[in-house]
């Protein structure tokens, strides 16, 4: 039954992988007007998005579920995408992208501490913030192209939550329910200490995006109530994860 839903998934990660290579990428001879705050923002979650995730990949091997590890991979090669993207629409409105950026250093080291459940619970903080961020960038911007490439990512953030959902739903299985509600408890808490962060870093840009400090961190601490009871069990909250 694990297999099936994994095979269901990679077939998924490859169908949409067809469907982006019909697509083509964004017109970026148009050109990207980036207000300053924003570019600065977007170059942080670029080096953010700009990880081999060999990690990621070398747990999911060790895992064995082989359809697990596949639908991983092609995983990772949609936020390497998402990588090439920003740094596409950095270029087109004439900045570079940054070397390395604090905040991924943090993340990467966190995820890299233990096993496959907390590399997938600490990956997960920075998808749900990601849902939030690209949804206020998308929405809040005035350029053509910098709506467009958030649209692409926010389209593809969306559907790797329900997938790392699906794999914290097996890794809690065998867990006594007051320990998986534990864990649990302890991701919506360390997600809403790094949203706090998050708004505090990336607040000018929020601002120029309509969207003030507290209600982005308010935002993403209200949409992780569905997302954690997914990752726990099966029924009501898979129509809100799979958003």
């Amino acid at each position: 039954m694990a297999a099936g839903l994994f095979d269901a998934w990679t077939r998924t990660f490859e169908d949409e992988r067809e469907r982006r290579a019909r697509r083509g990428d964004p017109r970026w001879a148009l050109g990207a007007r980036l207000h300053p705050s924003v570019r600065r923002s977007v170059q942080r979650f670029q080096v953010g998005e700009d990880g081999d995730g060999a990690s990621l990949i070398a747990k999911a091997d060790g895992a064995g579920d082989p359809a697990y590890a596949s639908a991983v991979r092609l995983f990772v090669d949609e936020e390497r995408n998402h990588a090439r993207l920003l740094a596409l629409l950095l270029a087109a409105g004439g900045a570079s992208t940054l070397r390395t950026h604090w905040s991924d250093r943090v993340f990467v080291a966190l995820r890299r501490l233990l096993g496959l459940r907390l590399e997938l619970l600490v990956l997960m903080i920075a998808e749900v913030v990601a849902l939030r961020y690209y949804r206020a960038l998308r929405d809040g911007t005035d350029d053509a192209l910098t709506r467009e490439v958030a649209g692409r990512i926010l389209a593809d953030e969306e559907r790797h939550v329900p997938f790392h959902c699906a794999r914290l739903r097996q890794a809690f299985g065998p867990l006594p329910r007051p320990v998986s509600a534990l864990a649990v408890l302890g991701w919506r808490t360390a997600l809403g200490a790094v949203a706090l962060v998050v708004a505090w870093d990336h607040g000018p840009a929020l601002r120029h995006l309509g969207v003030g400090r507290r209600a982005f961190a308010a935002g993403v601490v209200r949409s992780s109530h569905p997302i954690a009871a997914d990752m726990v069990r099966e029924g009501a909250a898979r129509a809100v994860c799979d958003m």
